[in-house]
């Protein structure tokens, strides 16, 4: 019965370290995430930004209707 119950301790010691690693590497995976986030508003923001950059180049461009 002592054996059991220390292979039982031993096993559980075990799934708590494993569940620990799990909730490390997820924890880190979260803040990746979260900073590949911003990351991707950003280059939104700037691609917006670009866009309309350009066409508001193209507007002066353009010729007068007379030509």
């Amino acid at each position: 019965m002592n054996d059991e119950l220390l292979e039982l301790q031993t096993q559980l010691s075990f799934q708590e370290d494993s569940v620990q690693q799990l909730n490390d590497v997820v924890t880190r995976q979260q803040g990746d995430i979260e900073a590949l986030r911003r990351e991707v508003s950003l280059l939104k923001q700037q691609i917006q930004l670009m866009i309309s950059n350009q066409l508001e180049g193209e507007e002066g461009n353009v010729p007068p209707p007379h030509y």
